[in-house]
């Protein structure tokens, strides 16, 4: 853990657009979780696709897991705060998830996967973030990597939050995934941000990158330029595309995801676990993973 100080000052903080409360259901093989970021918001808040959230000290919500499943076309981002996932794909990949650990896995033209609970009793609690590819990324080859809670660089800045960096820059802290920037124009900003006490934290953002807060323990108050705004436990904060960046305030043990990062501009077509840009193309999703071409 180290202090540095901010890069930049927040001079016209964002303010909240909306505030969206998740909607509970059942995914995988029954597991209980809740949809955060649904289908209705991915134009708004582009290029991210989905956001669940799944928490239960019951392992009758979570114990059958996510068997063998496809995808093809963007990439997923596995962010584990308690409790074990065992990840396998058709690609080869392995690995297991744990506490404070990230799966970032890139589906590209296709393969199948699963994430399996290994444990039996105990809590399970987590996040799982769909990211859109760009049409030019969407048939390239998969890849998956798995990141250990302790690769995770993190930061305390000086009015004492605790920033966790799974993905782009924070107060000069570079975060765990890079991406090539010869393929990507940017990398997302994904933070956890843990408050030890009455605490601002503030975020440099481009005004065109579209960007949230979801809390997930505690209650954070986002400071807009002229009046600041409460966003209780379980709520996603979608922030308006304006100023230079995001203040934020929370009291201790609040605990919030922020997550940004710059827009496609594509059309988004979505077929249950395959997502491109055009409806032949999910037609070709289709055809292809039920002819078994899938992680060869």
């Amino acid at each position: 853990m180290n202090t540095s100080t901010p890069s930049a000052l927040v001079q016209q903080p964002r303010h909240v657009e909306a505030q969206i409360t998740g909607r509970p259901t059942r995914d995988g093989a029954g597991v209980r979780l809740t949809r955060v970021l649904t289908g209705d918001l991915q134009q708004r808040l582009d290029p991210f696709l989905m956001l669940d959230n799944f928490a239960s000290d019951d392992p009758k919500d979570y114990g059958a897991g996510f068997p063998d499943h496809p995808h093809r076309g963007f990439e997923t981002v596995t962010y584990m705060i308690a409790g074990r996932m065992r990840h396998a794909d058709s690609q080869g990949g392995q690995g297991l998830l744990q506490n404070g650990g990230v799966q970032w896995m890139t589906a590209g033209r296709g393969l199948v996967h699963s994430e399996m609970p290994e444990q039996e009793e105990g809590r399970m609690e987590g996040f799982q973030l769909w990211l859109n590819l760009s049409s030019h990324q969407k048939m390239c080859t998969p890849g998956y990597r798995d990141i250990q809670s302790e690769d995770i660089p993190e930061l305390t800045t000086p009015e004492g939050v605790l920033v966790r960096v799974i993905a782009g820059t924070s107060y000069g802290v570079h975060g765990a995934m890079h991406r090539p920037a010869s393929q990507y124009p940017t990398d997302p900003l994904y933070l956890d941000l843990h408050f030890s006490g009455e605490h601002s934290f503030s975020q440099p953002l481009p005004a065109q990158h579209n960007a949230f807060v979801y809390v997930y323990r505690g209650q954070l108050d986002v400071q807009g330029a002229q009046h600041a705004a409460s966003v209780p436990v379980q709520r996603m904060a979608i922030l308006a595309n304006e100023g230079d960046g995001v203040v934020l305030r929370g009291q201790a043990g609040t605990r919030a995801l922020l997550i940004a990062g710059q827009p496609l501009h594509e059309p988004i077509a979505q077929y249950g676990p395959f997502v491109m840009n055009t409806r032949e193309e999910l037609i070709q999703a289709v055809h292809d993973f039920q002819s078994g071409t899938f992680g060869r």
